[in-house]
């Protein structure tokens, strides 16, 4: 098989944050003491060999790049100080803006000031787009969400889905026809027979249930060698909080839009806090802002080598987050106010403008860990399904 070096790669990792690594002398140690580390999963070892000799498509093509949850032991460990850990996380960084093919990702990632400028200017077309729009105010409490009409939001925020799809469908199509590549995994080894069948139902439900909704390798492997910290700041629950809380209220978003299709309750018609799809809404906000708030302190406080180094793209999400799950509840409460507030005209406005800027990013930042992850882990799972 020909393989294609890029004398370039090493460098170009660099840029995207990682350290040294061309310090690294490939003794082993990293691989060694990594909890995860299996037979079909020897990393940060082999990657880093990867971008010493230049292999970029080797690289792109591994599925070890997102079984790794950065606990830091193999960049404790290192003799030679090259920060393997944030080698990973670096290398993921790339492997995003390789499989985007808009090269908004990359601009994120390599150029903080445009992308953070970008980021400014986003939100501010999308309000002024919606602002355009505006109805009256007035002092009914479903005036509120009268005030951006109810239609226009949706129609831009159908927009806004579409594109998000159609990228993350491009970039996860590229990482998963790379892997399957690497594997030597085609459709017969996923869907081809009774078998096939039910090695990938086993595979889908180890990551689906177990490892992306428990978090299980995360939560019993990574977190048991660092220093113990108690269970309301592991950083397995913090991302589990803050994943599941943007994906809960985009789900009760959702869920509200099709009750007014129906014609069962129109958005913003005030409901007992229990109301169901109000009460996904409320817990999904409160995770939403508790795991954003706790992993914003982390990073100030630099409480552990996963966060030493943040970049300006790690930065902007997690602000859209927590701005997004703050102005929610605070649209929240002016919702439930006997009348509507005049400032709550405002936050509703800006409460839209996070969000869509917020959903139609997602692919091109670090939160679309939550898309490539479950790709590659199903490879693993996979891997393992036929060896057993």
């Amino acid at each position: 098989m020909t393989v294609t070096v890029d004398p370039t790669l090493l460098g170009t990792l660099q840029r995207y944050g990682a350290f040294d690594v061309a310090a690294c002398f490939n003794c082993g140690n990293c691989t060694a003491v990594c909890p995860l580390t299996d037979d079909d999963a020897t990393f940060p070892r082999r990657l880093i060999r990867y971008a010493q000799v230049g292999m970029k498509e080797e690289l792109l093509a591994s599925k070890e790049l997102w079984t790794c949850y950065y606990c830091g032991e193999c960049s404790e460990t290192c003799p030679r100080q090259a920060e393997p850990g944030e080698f990973m996380a670096a290398a993921r960084r790339y492997a995003i803006a390789g499989y985007d093919r808009t090269r908004l990702a990359r601009t994120m990632y390599l150029q903080p000031l445009v992308g953070t400028a970008f980021a400014i200017a986003l939100a501010a077309l999308f309000a002024l787009f919606m602002y355009a729009g505006h109805g009256p105010q007035d002092t009914a409490t479903l005036a509120l969400f009268g005030f951006i009409p109810s239609d226009l939001i949706h129609n831009v925020g159908i927009g806004v889905m579409v594109v998000v799809f159609l990228a993350g469908l491009a970039g996860v199509a590229t990482m998963a026809r790379r892997i399957a590549r690497s594997e030597g995994v085609g459709w017969r080894t996923v869907l081809g027979s009774r078998a096939a069948l039910g090695r990938s139902a086993r595979a889908l439900w180890a990551v689906l249930a177990v490892e992306s909704l428990g978090q299980r390798r995360y939560r019993t492997d990574c977190e048991t060698v660092q220093n113990p910290v108690p269970l309301y700041r592991r950083r397995w629950l913090l991302h589990s909080f803050t994943m599941w809380g943007f994906l809960g209220l985009l789900g009760a978003t959702m869920l509200d839009y099709g009750l007014e299709l129906i014609g069962i309750k129109a958005t913003g018609t005030p409901v007992p806090i229990w109301y169901p799809v109000r009460l996904l809404g409320t817990v999904a906000g409160a995770m939403l802002i508790y795991g954003t708030t706790m992993l914003i302190a982390d990073r100030l406080r630099r409480a552990n080598r996963a966060v030493r180094h943040s970049t300006a793209a790690d930065w902007t999400l997690l602000a859209l987050l927590w701005l997004a799950g703050v102005s929610g509840f605070v649209l929240e409460l002016a919702l439930y106010l006997p009348q509507a507030p005049v400032w709550g005209y405002w936050v509703f406005l800006f409460h839209v403008a996070v969000a869509m800027e917020l959903v139609l990013l997602a692919p091109f930042m670090k939160f679309a860990h939550a898309v490539y992850r479950p790709v590659a882990l199903f490879f693993y799972a996979l891997a393992a399904a036929r060896t057993s």
